[in-house]
């Protein structure tokens, strides 16, 4: 972590943090700079997964993991149409992949989407800084030739915060489409959903693909809409329930055109359920606040209790946002809480069947303790 103008040899790339603490490793992926937002993933598989989940958007990613990419990629895995992620950070340079479903390796999977990172650093002295001084933006430099990294410190300094940003729109679709794509099986990979039970209408503020499968799964027939779509548009479409999807940037910023179109649907008397993001406005709507975190949650492995039954589901998570505690009227309840901090996991309203939770039901590095969730969010359109 010692300073110097230029990189050092025999290294071929650096991390500078925002208080000027640098690391020094070997590039990964695509040559160039990248600025975004630090964070730390705990989950020890499914890095494509994370990668492709569009609520990293303007982040980059540092795996806790020492061992990343050693399976390869491919295009089965993917959770959206591409990579929002600003950078990647791993202990370890990836092995050559080692699996009967790999398409390609990371280093070649990171270049073709443009995607910086570097990896042989300490990335456990690197999380625990996380953990001490919270999240920040960095920036990672790969370059081509000779880059003076005093320049790009005071190019970071100029960056702009994640509190404030709205990124919803930028990873959203652009066009309303439909989905009946169900889950994966090996053999005979994604299935087909036959006939469908209901008709859900999807506002997607950075929605992950497996979200809708499961949805699909559960008999779900999706129309899926932009992050700004109108209220009276998918009122119009008579749909059995809204699912409000998960997303990057500050909730209070997308608020700012979501909020109105959701009091719309929550007044329509219409089945709502929200993930993440979605959860987030979910409880703006209903009347609370959020906050920015100072390190976030994210990672495959972090126990919430549900209030109703006490019982405890073990939960992927990716957020840097949460709704703040005694910030909701009386007219809306907490249903979950986390166990490592007492964050809010969970809201919904007492006199309409409208709810969500922080956490990630879908995310499959992890146990799929929660996935019962898609099926309450049915029983509510049964009902």
């Amino acid at each position: 972590m010692t300073k110097a103008d230029t990189i050092p040899e025999p290294y071929t790339a650096a991390l500078i943090l925002a208080d000027g603490t640098r690391f020094y490793g070997h590039g990964l992926g695509a040559k160039g700079t990248t600025f975004g937002e630090i964070c730390f993933n705990t989950a020890m598989t499914g890095y494509q997964e994370i990668l492709t989940d569009p609520s990293y958007a303007g982040q980059v990613v540092t795996f806790t993991s020492p061992h990343i990419g050693n399976v390869g990629c491919n295009d089965e895995d993917m959770e959206s149409r591409e990579s929002f992620v600003a950078g990647l950070i791993i202990r370890e340079l990836p092995t050559e992949p080692s699996n009967f479903r790999s398409a390609g390796s990371l280093d070649d999977w990171l270049d073709s989407r443009g995607i910086t990172g570097i990896a042989g650093i300490d990335t456990r002295a690197l999380t625990r800084h996380i953990r001490l001084h919270g999240a920040s933006n960095i920036a990672i430099a790969y370059p081509e030739t000779t880059q003076n990294l005093d320049a790009l410190e005071a190019e970071l300094k100029a960056h702009p915060s994640m509190a404030g940003l709205d990124l919803a729109k930028n990873v959203s679709t652009k066009e309303a489409y439909s989905w009946k794509q169900t889950t994966w099986e090996l053999g005979t990979g994604y299935r087909d959903l036959g006939q469908a039970k209901h008709k859900v209408a999807v506002i997607d503020y950075g929605e992950k693909y497996n979200i809708l499968r499961l949805l699909a799964a559960e008999g779900c027939e999706l129309m899926v809409y932009p992050a700004d779509v109108d209220a009276k548009t998918v009122l119009d479409a008579n749909p059995d329930g809204i699912f409000l999807s998960n997303g990057p940037g500050d909730p209070a910023a997308t608020g700012q055109y979501a909020i109105p179109a959701i009091k719309e649907w929550m007044a329509s008397g219409i089945p709502i359920f929200g993930i993440c993001l979605g959860h987030q406005l979910l409880s703006i709507a209903m009347g609370g606040q959020t906050e920015k975190m100072f390190q976030g949650h994210r990672g495959a492995n972090h126990p919430v209790q549900c209030l109703d039954d006490k019982t405890i589901a073990i939960t992927s998570q990716n957020h840097g946002f949460a709704t703040k505690h005694n910030s909701l009227p009386e007219s809306a309840e907490v249903t979950h809480l986390s166990l490592f901090d007492g964050t809010i996991q969970g809201v919904r309203l007492k006199d309409k069947p409208v709810f969500g939770v922080q956490f990630h039901p879908e995310g499959s590095p992890g146990p799929h303790d929660s996935h019962n969730m898609f099926a309450q969010f049915v029983e509510a359109m049964n009902a």
